[in-house]
């Protein structure tokens, strides 16, 4: 039963509903693109797929309008799978279970994947249309956005033919963007020594959880939780007060998602577990109240728990400890030359026990600045250098520096005025999106990226005010009719 039943306009809505059948993980789309592959024939459309698997469908002009430049609808296939430890959800299998609250669309438990799978709904609606008007239509369904921006990287020039690029990828209705940041990651390595633990200790578990997560970019200047940088404040202060072992350390997921839930497990001796209770009831007080303002359902558990096998060799601890604790997170810098906009800021995205004998602590840094965004990640490779760990960045990837002088920016700007009386705010954004890398192959390209109001991306709080998509496809709609002729 299509919950969406009702909800104008009805095309968008059943494309999304249909897109949420498909499990789509990134770098394992192969599911949505035979979806993609079926809806092309089924409405006899030219689709075309690269080397990486990005797919391209092709829709001729409408009546009249075979002169006007070409567009390309941009939207990534793939989502964010994250979940609530208590939901059973398996996301290469399981369709999502999305519901609606209050004017808002919402999954169980899981990621809704509105980003981007409403993006690609709208664009699926364009391409299925036969009652609107537009020129030259391009649909450009990206792959493993989320995870490492294959698509967008792989993209060959000569595969579009189109002068504007819209990418329908961005999360606040009313905002018209024209600019982004770049990223990189960086991921230490330690190499630790097993160790047994002494046999008269006793095992404890911190375990966080409760946290908001979100975007990594987008709400890193929220004043969040991170559920790493809660359990190693705790730790460190435990080593103020009493010797233990750590045996375990899991917290965080994602590079691009702010860390929800972390716990630890380590051992003492049961003549430290009165100093342990005493330590844990102050500091559970004290994080809930730094947080209660943003942070409202944050728990902190601690308990008794079977003694491990093994626990890690001292050194390795010590600097674990203290990487953790000193290498930065959230924003770095805001931006001199737009007012409100984060310039560069760090994400301590997770941490995993690996591979039988390897600690892998993965960050992620973001800037609008190319220099900084260097010089951050370099400052975190400093922290985890003085821990003795190895060190190892990923490619990257590069902003997208705003052009004030836009033509489509000019043309979006006169169609959302047209439409709702309302002056849309014109931004860029601190978050990776792939306008980017398109730039790298398509320098001539104009582009702009809007989208409709989603809050709590990457994290299983996501959804999707249902208002907003609709003036997100009346947009769209009014643009394509407003797209000037070729010079």
């Amino acid at each position: 039963m299509n919950i969406f039943e009702g909800l104008k306009p009805t095309e968008v809505w059943t494309y999304f509903e249909e897109i949420l059948q498909i499990p789509r993980p990134s770098t394992k789309e192969e599911k949505i693109i035979s979806y993609l592959k079926k809806f092309a024939e089924k409405n006899n459309l030219e689709i075309l797929t690269d080397k990486v698997n990005n797919v391209l469908i092709r829709k001729p002009a409408t009546k009249g309008m075979e002169n006007v430049k070409s567009v390309v609808l941009q939207g990534h296939i793939d989502m964010v799978c994250e979940k609530n430890n208590d939901k059973v959800h398996d996301f290469e299998n399981d369709a999502i279970e999305a519901f609606l609250e209050n004017g808002w669309v919402k999954a169980k438990g899981t990621t809704l994947g509105a980003d981007d799978g409403i993006g690609v709904a709208v664009a699926l609606a364009v391409l299925s249309s036969t009652n609107i008007k537009h020129g030259p239509i391009e649909c450009l369904f990206t792959v493993d956005e989320e995870s490492g921006m294959t698509g967008a990287f792989g993209l060959e020039e000569g595969f579009l033919n189109s002068d504007i690029l819209i990418n329908l990828d961005s999360e606040d209705e009313g905002e018209l963007f024209i600019g982004c940041a770049g990223g990189i990651d960086t991921v230490a390595q330690f190499l630790y020594k097993k160790r047994k633990p002494a046999i008269d200790s006793l095992a404890f578990k911190i375990n966080v959880t409760g946290l908001k997560g979100g975007h990594s970019g987008d709400e890193i200047n929220k004043g969040l939780g991170n559920s790493n940088k809660i359990v190693t404040k705790f730790l460190y202060q435990l080593t103020k007060i009493a010797k233990f072992r750590l045996a375990i350390f899991d917290g965080g997921n994602l590079r691009n998602a702010i860390p929800r839930e972390a716990h630890a497990i380590f051992t003492l001796k049961s003549k430290f577990e009165k100093d342990l209770n005493k330590l844990f009831v102050v500091f559970v007080t004290e994080m809930k109240n730094q947080l209660k303002v943003t942070e409202p359902d944050l728990e902190i558990k601690l308990e008794k728990v079977e003694l491990p096998k093994r626990v890690i060799n001292k050194s390795v601890q010590e600097n674990l400890i203290n990487a953790l604790y000193a290498c930065p997170h959230g924003v770095y810098a805001m931006s001199q030359d737009i007012e409100g906009l984060v310039e560069t800021s760090t994400n301590l995205a997770s941490v995993k026990f690996i591979d039988g004998n390897i600690i892998q602590v993965v960050t992620s840094q973001r800037s609008s600045v190319e220099s900084a965004k260097k010089d951050i990640s370099h400052k975190v490779e400093s922290v985890f250098k003085l821990a003795k760990a190895e060190i190892s960045h990923n490619e990257g990837y590069p902003g997208w520096t705003p052009n004030t002088n836009s033509d489509i920016m000019l043309i979006s700007q006169t169609a959302y005025r047209r439409l709702f009386n309302i002056e849309p705010k014109v931004k860029a954004i601190h978050a990776g999106l792939e306008c980017g890398l398109f730039l790298t192959k398509y320098p001539k390209m104009d582009m702009i990226s809007f989208g409709p109001t989603i809050k709590g991306a990457h994290s299983p709080d996501e959804r999707m005010e249902i208002k907003t998509v609709e003036m997100f496809w009346d947009l769209v709609v009014e643009i394509l009719s407003k797209i000037p002729v070729k010079n």
